[in-house]
């Protein structure tokens, strides 16, 4: 009897969740969502990837490149607090649901040769 109460119950009441994709909820304020990256403002330190509990950051600084796994980003945030650049930021949304697992490649600029003076010609001395 209690049972067909409860069946009967559930059967004529709305859905008790979200029918997500379908129906998306707002982020709340402040939250932590995908890790973005300003390759041009980054010094390639290492010192996000030192810090990263879940070791989803991977940086290259003799070919300049970052790789991010978004999968294994645990949205904790240190990267972006220990980032002498602050060139690290999450952004307000998740990533949204994908069938294939990818990793994010960024390529930061050329780091430019150092170019050595030019030698200073002695200035003429002029008898008068």
């Amino acid at each position: 009897m209690f049972m067909l109460n409860t069946i009967l119950k559930n059967l004529f009441t709305g859905y008790a969740t979200r029918l997500y994709p379908f129906k998306k909820r707002e982020p709340f304020p402040d939250v932590k969502g995908e890790l973005k990256l300003d390759v041009e403002k980054c010094t390639f330190c290492t010192v996000c990837q030192i810090k990263c509990p879940s070791q989803c950051i991977q940086v290259d600084r003799k070919e300049r490149q970052w790789k991010v796994d978004p999968f294994a980003c645990v949205y904790c945030g240190i990267c972006e607090d220990v980032c002498p650049a602050n060139c690290l930021y999450h952004e307000g949304f998740y990533r949204p649901a994908v069938f294939d697992k990818t990793v994010d490649f960024y390529a930061g600029p050329p780091k430019l040769a150092a170019v050595p003076a030019a030698p200073v010609a002695p200035a003429a001395e002029g008898g008068g």
